[in-house]
């Protein structure tokens, strides 16, 4: 991955606020912040029940298609 690519990568999740950056001189350092990667953490988990859900669904379905079909 290139360095600007990568930049504006951490630059997403720092206004996100799931890191936080220093800079001194010519050099940022980068943290990562628990607080918001629990909160993120809790909402996929609220939403990953759902999702599997649906997409076990999706997979069944297009299992019967498949089968349909021949």
């Amino acid at each position: 991955m290139a360095l600007p690519s990568f930049t504006q990568h951490l630059n997403v999740l720092e206004d996100c606020g799931l890191v936080r950056s220093e800079k001194a001189g010519r050099v940022r350092t980068y943290q990562l912040a628990p607080k918001s990667l629990k909160v993120a953490e809790r909402w996929m988990a609220a939403h990953r029940t759902m999702w599997e859900s649906r997409l076990d669904q999706l997979d069944g379905y297009l299992k019967h298609m498949k089968e349909k079909k021949l």
